[in-house]
Formats: structure tokens, sequence, C-alpha cells
């Protein structure tokens, strides 16, 4: 009895059967199903997402020249012009000096990125209660001191940056720059960026890019911060070349809050001279200002009939699935769901027809 039944249920074969159910409720379940799936693969996958189309990401260089010219007169440099060969440098870092008692808590010739110099061995005075390894190193040594307020170089608001952005998508061949073609050397001479009246000009006025972030440039000059210049480069590559130009938005990177240790940005740099002894001599400068990060992002998409076959074949399975689901409201929920259920599944057993046959 039991060989029979698994031999017969081995040997079962199913094939659809087409039951037309005459029902406003569930024909309109049907056709609401079919409206979204519908919607769903045009307006969301085609349209929005662009489904029928292949996909490359931005490969980019950045180069950038900041003009501008600020005058000071401090105590310690005196009257003194600045131009983008003083202020921009890579930054330094040295470190605080050593206390001691006697020679043997100093070591010859040791040495840290956190030290101003190589030790000599000899434990100096250094004031009239303290004592010091002696270090040899530039003097005098670095004097920690807050930062100037209001900011020195405030005038660097008015400084203006060119940023100049090569992009290329390999699998398109497509290359641009985000100084685009109608831009010639006059209007590039009198342009800065404005997103109404020249939102096409690569030069970006500093105190601008910081106004953009919400943030006052005169505040974050005092103990500097981090900008980033965020460059998005997102191309239909269906449409005209002319339709493919950069986006440009500004945000502060780093932290602001002044109860953290290390706020804003600060770096070193030394101005070396020989004086009338033939010794050399150099001017140690601790600068507090604002760093610009400029980051580059983006995506290209050009028609691919690959993907677009595939996206249609995933919407003719999403349409399988309406079948589906109006099987299941009517066999589970209708109230003649007993007699659908009847209809929709029929046995047909070829031993008794055979039988039964004259």
């Amino acid at each position: 009895m039991v060989c029979s039944s698994v031999t017969q249920c081995f040997f079962d074969y199913s094939t659809p059967k087409i039951l037309v159910i005459r029902s406003k409720k569930v024909g309109a379940v049907n056709r609401l199903a079919q409206a979204l799936v519908i919607a769903y693969i045009v307006g969301y996958v085609c349209v929005l997402k662009k489904g029928y189309q292949d996909t490359d990401t931005v490969i980019s260089s950045v180069t950038t020249k900041v003009k501008g010219l600020a005058l000071t007169n401090t105590t310690d440099l005196g009257l003194r012009i600045w131009d983008e060969a003083d202020y921009i440098v890579p930054p330094q870092n040295p470190g605080p000096e050593t206390s001691c008692v006697s020679d043997q808590d100093c070591k010859r010739g040791l040495h840290d990125s956190r030290r101003n110099g190589v030790q000599t061995g000899r434990c100096v005075k250094f004031s009239e209660s303290e004592k010091t390894c002696e270090v040899y190193a530039w003097c005098p040594l670095e004097k920690n001191n807050n930062p100037p307020k209001p900011a020195m170089l405030a005038e660097a608001e008015n400084f203006t940056v060119l940023i100049k952005n090569n992009i290329r998508y390999p699998k398109f061949n497509f290359n641009k720059r985000n100084i685009l073609p109608h831009v010639n050397s006059t209007y590039l001479s009198k342009c800065v960026f404005n997103r109404i009246t020249d939102p096409d000009c690569p030069i970006f006025r500093l105190g601008d890019i910081v106004a953009e972030a919400n943030e006052d440039f005169q505040t974050m000059a005092v103990q500097g911060g981090v900008m980033g210049v965020q460059i998005r480069w997102d191309c239909d590559l269906d449409l005209s070349e002319k339709s493919c130009i950069p986006q440009y938005a500004f945000r502060r990177l780093d932290n602001k809050d002044p109860d953290n240790v290390a706020p804003g940005y600060n770096f070193r740099f030394a101005k070396y001279f020989r004086n009338a002894n033939d010794q050399e001599i150099r001017t140690l400068i601790k600068g507090y200002g604002i760093r610009f990060d400029v980051m580059v992002f983006g995506t290209a998409g050009k028609f691919n009939i690959i993907p677009t076959l595939l996206n249609i074949g995933a919407g003719l399975a999403l349409l399988g699935l309406v079948n589906v689901v109006c099987d299941c409201i009517s066999l589970t929920c209708m109230d003649k769901r007993h007699y659908y259920r009847e209809q929709k599944y029929t046995y047909v057993d070829d031993f008794e027809i055979l039988i039964n046959d004259p």
C-alpha cells in the first residue's frame, strides 16, 4: 500500500490550469498589484535608477592655486606682507622639553618625534628651580603661546583658490574637467564662484566656502579647522556632453567643540637665513589655519542592452508574483474559497480512464 502511494506520487505530473474568477474584489487586487509592479519597474528602476544603463565610477585628479595678499604688524615679526609663498606650507611637529636632575637622567643621542632635538647627555640649568636635558636643536625653543585673537591673517577671508579638477570614466572613454569649454581666459580672470550668477566658475573665495558650510571665517580662523570641498560628477552619457557638469558642496569636517583636546587645525613652518657670522638661523612660525580638502566622487551611466534585459526579466518575474498573491487571497480569504479550490485543482488518473474506457 505504501509502495503504491510512493509510486503514484513519483509519477505525478502537475500542469497549470486556467481558472477565470469573475470577482470584483479579486480582480481589483490583481489590477492594483500589476499597476504597482509596472510603476516600480518604469518609475523607479528605469526612470529614477536608470536600470537600462551600465555605470562606471569616476577617476579624478585635483590641483589648486591660492592667491591673496595680507599685511600684518606684530611684535615678533614687525611689518610684514604675506603672499601665497608664505602661507602655503607643509606641516611639521616638534615636541616638549625633558626635565632632569643629573647627567644620568639624560641619554646622549636620544631623540624622537615628540622632543625638540637630540640629547647631548648633559643636564643643564633651565631656570632657578628647574633643570632640563640639553639638546642639540634650534634655539630658542618654541613658545607655547595661545593663537592670536583675532586671527593674524584676517584678510585671508578674501583670498581666492582656483580648483582644477580633471575626471575620467575609463569604461566609456570619457574625459572632462571643471573648467568647462565655454570658459575663456577673460572670464576666468574676473569670475568668482556664485551659485546664482557664476555657477561654472572654478575660482572660489575662501570666505564664501566657509559661509556655505554655515561657519564664520574669522571665528574658525583663530583655532583653525578643516573644510571639505565636495565635487560631484553624476553624468548621464546618453544625453549631451554639456549636461555633464560638476556640482559643488561645502562642509566642515573637524569637530569645532572647544572643549575637545587639540581642537581646530595648526601646523609649523620655518624661514631660514644666515647672519653676519655665517650662522644659520631660522624663524619658526606656528600657524593656525583652515585646511581645505577637495573630495571628488560620482558615477556615469550609458545605455547597455545587458542591464536592460536583466531588469526587464526581473520585472516579468515580479508580475508573475501577482498571480501567486491573487491565488492566496482567493483560495484562503474569499467566502467561496472552498469552491475555488475545487475548481483550481483537478486530479486525473490515467489508470482509471483505461479501466472505464469501453
